[in-house]
């Protein structure tokens, strides 16, 4: 079945690390919601299935009313057919998660909150420039939990330089004590244009750490490992059947359109890309005209992008489903471009399958560009 998502670009203040298309001026959401909905609209020929999931991310969600949810969601269901057991998530943030925000989110078909905890200490928010405190976040999970929703997945960060291994560890243990069925981790990365690459740049900010960074993955696997987690995709953990199915059809290459400024959408064999911009996106809209950019997907691309989204689960890369869908040229390339890796045991072959190596995890997004095929080669 496809997915949705659905980008809503807001947010309360601008995170230090982030990069992510957002504004922190709510002057023109109601316009933004209309634009979105029209979208949905206009692309009601782009999915001939039952839709199996939504997503709406950001920015954050949440910081929108319930009425404008609401409004969004309409539109889904009065153009799609949505499955009625459908996965549908939205990002929120722990401040965000009051008695009165949950309970109308009780009233809106959302089933699943992926939840922007980044840490349990009060000192590394700050540092981040979160718009919550550590007590938030616990209390938000709690208060989720006792509304009802127990399909929550927690996102965390860890490879910073405030976060001691003691740090790191006390985190995890948080999360699993607070019972919830997945875990998302991600290393933090300096990207150009936000206050952490600035602040780096001016010294005013120590370089992130990459010995540090790879530690604390270590420590991540095993300790989540011990609890009971799956480490289905590289930066995702969830109890058994948890798994996000969103999240994990992108990995599988199914099928789904992106709705919203700087969203993208994917048919398997071209990639859909609208403008990281409010003004233009709207303005777009209102002239009747979708606002996408369409990226034609060579042969290459296609066999790069299975490489780079297989790779990184647990369900490893298929070395039949290489030569089915991408020729025996590109097997024999594959099978030889591997030998180095598995001399070093980074990957595993078993049968028609490659899976990661716990070491191997450690260089995934470089194994998976040494198994890249270019148009020369």
């Amino acid at each position: 079945m496809s997915g949705i998502y659905i980008h809503i670009p807001f947010c309360k203040k601008a995170c230090h690390y982030c990069d992510f298309h957002f504004s922190t001026s709510l002057k023109y959401a109601d316009e933004m919601v209309e634009a979105i909905c029209k979208e949905i609209k206009m692309k009601k020929d782009r999915i001939n299935e039952q839709v199996g999931s939504i997503y709406l991310g950001g920015g954050t969600p949440s910081i929108l009313s319930e009425a404008a949810m609401q409004k969004i969601f309409d539109a889904i269901h009065h153009t799609f057919s949505v499955n009625a057991s459908a996965e549908i998530t939205i990002e929120t943030n722990p401040d965000d998660l009051t008695a009165q925000k949950l309970k109308e989110l009780k009233k809106l078909p959302v089933n699943r909150f992926s939840i922007g905890i980044q840490s349990f200490y009060d000192e590394d928010l700050i540092w981040m420039n979160r718009a919550h405190r550590a007590k938030d976040a616990e209390d938000g999970i709690k208060r989720s939990q006792d509304a009802g929703f127990e399909n929550l997945t927690l996102d965390l960060i860890y490879g910073y330089p405030l976060l001691t291994d003691h740090k790191w560890l006390n985190n995890i243990q948080k999360a699993i004590e607070l019972e919830v069925p997945h875990i998302s981790a991600y290393a933090l990365t300096v990207e150009p244009r936000t206050a952490l690459a600035h602040a780096i740049k001016n010294k005013k900010q120590s370089p992130l750490n990459d010995n540090q960074s790879a530690a604390q993955f270590i420590i991540l696997m095993e300790k989540l490992a011990d609890a009971g987690f799956e480490h289905y995709e590289i930066s995702n953990f969830a109890k058994p059947g948890h798994y996000a199915v969103h999240n994990t059809n992108y990995w599988k290459g199914i099928d789904y359109i992106g709705i919203g400024p700087s969203a993208h959408g994917f048919n398997g064999q071209n990639r859909y890309m609208n403008p990281a911009n409010n003004a233009l996106y709207m303005e777009t809209l209102r002239h009747n005209k979708l606002p996408e950019v369409v990226e034609e997907l060579s042969l290459n691309d296609r066999f790069n992008e299975y490489i780079m989204t297989s790779l990184r689960t647990m369900w490893g890369t298929d070395l039949h489903k290489i030569n089915a869908d991408f020729g025996v040229d590109f097997l024999e390339e594959t099978k030889h471009n591997l030998k180095n890796f598995e001399d070093k045991n980074w990957v595993l072959i078993e049968g028609d399958n490659i899976y990661l190596s716990q070491n191997g995890k450690l260089f995934a997004d470089h194994i998976a560009s040494e198994l890249f095929i270019m148009e020369n080669d």
